[in-house]
């Protein structure tokens, strides 16, 4: 009889002493048989976790993000007449095909069709999800006839073309509702916005740089599409994300050989399996690395140097602080009611307690307090303002100073 069984058998027990088993005929139980048979279930009652638990694979799969620029109102670049959206998205779910016949990965799709999905939203769901990896997919476009695929990790542009290219894909968030609050300070036209802001993705760094660099010989050993190389650049996607990550440009649609090879159903489905093979390969390479190179931690000594090391963007008569959470449960402001982080307060407003880290008056501080909070397990924390004790809306203090 099956464990099912015994535990069935053991809660029915109690309310007949007739029992009827499947396929066998009714039994009356005498007291010893009675005890024998409490005894019996009890064990197995306790045991039945453990024997179920061979059956269930418990390993955490590898996540994958996989995120089609564009979407929806935002069509991306159109040169030669091409839907960068439409053809990021189809290599995007041919990628996603390989990637899920594999076992033991789970991919993760931004959006799957012509959906509009903000910037900030991606690497939300990146976040969310506890990827492994965060792919981002488009096409590049360029007054001349240039040619050739980029693969970028985030970082400070190291040149004026890095920095158009980053400009060209970040000023989609002004297509989104109430951008000002979600990207509050960010001017997509100011290198200087990434400045202090990049520490997390730093992390990172390495890996993102290997997962770009297979991306890349790929293309050019298989496809032998011109190599503009593995570079760095500030795209926000990049920056929302908090895992490695990648943004691979595959081509030039205003180039009229490389627009017409990106439409075609040939170069979508040779460029999706480059990059299928080289997030596979990606895999197996991190596989072998030490569980600390795989979740770097940033500690509260790095994140002390990088606010020693940045520009001060002092806000007057403004108290930036970064909120963690808001219940109805009074907590001690203490570290270790907030997985360990200090400068802690607490305000009542509406019935709630609402639990703040930092203090301070430097824009560019409290966002590298909310990176480390984040990183400390408040993936959903976001900054505040106030203005002589009072709460105000983000976007507005900042607008307000930048006149």
């Amino acid at each position: 009889m099956k464990a099912q069984n015994y535990i069935y058998f053991l809660g029915s027990f109690y309310n007949t002493e007739i029992l009827k088993y499947p396929n066998l005929p009714n039994v009356i139980l005498t007291m010893k048989t009675r005890t024998y048979i409490i005894f019996l279930s009890s064990v197995l009652f306790l045991v039945y976790p453990l024997l179920t638990a061979f059956n269930n694979d418990t390993t955490k799969p590898f996540v994958i993000v996989l995120d089609a620029g564009h979407g929806g109102h935002d069509t991306g670049n159109v040169g030669n007449g091409y839907r960068e959206k439409e053809i990021a998205l189809n290599i995007v779910l041919q990628v996603g095909k390989i990637l899920e016949k594999e076992p033991n990965i789970k991919v993760i799709y931004t959006r799957k069709d012509d959906s509009f999905i903000e910037l900030f939203e991606r690497g939300a769901i990146a976040n969310r999800a506890d990827a492994d990896l965060f792919v981002s997919v488009h096409c590049n476009a360029h007054s001349s006839q240039a040619y050739g695929t980029e693969t970028f990790v985030l970082g400070l542009h190291a040149n004026k073309r890095n920095l158009e290219v980053a400009k060209k894909e970040n000023e989609v968030i002004f297509l989104e509702e109430n951008y000002q609050e979600n990207y509050a300070g960010y001017d997509p036209n100011n290198p200087a916005s990434f400045i202090g802001l990049t520490l997390m993705q730093e992390e990172y760094l390495d890996q993102s740089i290997m997962l770009a660099g297979l991306v890349q010989n790929n293309f050019t050993n298989k496809l032998k599409r011109k190599d503009r190389s593995v570079k760095q650049a500030g795209f926000i996607v990049l920056h929302q994300s908090y895992m490695p990550s990648v943004l691979i440009e595959t081509g030039f649609l205003t180039n009229k050989s490389e627009g017409a090879y990106l439409n075609s159903k040939k170069g979508q489905r040779e460029m999706s399996e480059s990059i299928a093979e080289a997030i596979l390969n990606y895999k197996k390479n991190i596989s072998l690395a030490t569980t600390n190179s795989q979740n770097p931690i940033i500690t509260e000594e790095e994140i002390n140097e990088a606010i020693e090391g940045t520009e001060e963007k002092i806000y007057k008569d403004v108290t930036f602080k970064v909120q963690l959470a808001a219940s109805s449960k009074k907590l001690d402001t203490k570290p270790y009611n907030f997985k360990g982080l200090k400068e802690l307060s607490r305000n009542e407003e509406g019935g709630l307690y609402k639990y703040y880290y930092g203090e301070t008056s430097d824009y560019n501080k409290i966002q590298l307090m909310k990176t480390y909070a984040s990183e400390k397990g408040y993936p959903s924390c976001f900054i505040v303002a106030f203005k002589n004790g009072k709460k105000v809306k983000l976007s507005e203090v900042l607008k307000e100073e930048d006149q």
